[in-house]
């Protein structure tokens, strides 16, 4: 089993839920977090006054696959989150040691 862990623009959440769908994944955990890469965070203003955000809205998703789902997944999160602009994101692939359903007991991809 593979965890991948992906963080996107958060304007590109529901492209890539409905795309997650289309493919066969129906689940995942979203997280709403802050962070900067190259991107470094921007300049705005308020009220006339000029302030620097440092850390830049993202979602963090997470999600659990057989082995032999996990490229299909990572293609499918790079097509859609892709924007071509700086700050579209990274995606992360880890091995799952295991996985269990709290409702059932069922373990590893059955718990998927």
């Amino acid at each position: 089993m593979k965890l991948i862990t992906a963080v996107i623009k958060p304007f590109k959440l529901e492209d890539l839920r409905e795309a997650l769908d289309r493919i066969g994944v129906h689940g995942m955990t979203v997280n709403e977090v802050k962070g900067y890469g190259r991107q470094k965070g921007h300049t705005e203003i308020y009220r006339g006054a000029e302030y620097e955000v440092r850390f830049l809205p993202k979602v963090r998703i997470e999600i659990a696959v057989p082995d032999n789902r996990a490229g299909d997944v990572v293609e499918t999160v790079e097509r859609v989150a892709r924007t071509g602009q700086i700050g579209d994101g990274k995606i992360f692939v880890t091995s799952l040691e295991r996985a269990v359903r709290i409702r059932t007991g069922e373990a590893d991809d059955d718990a998927l």
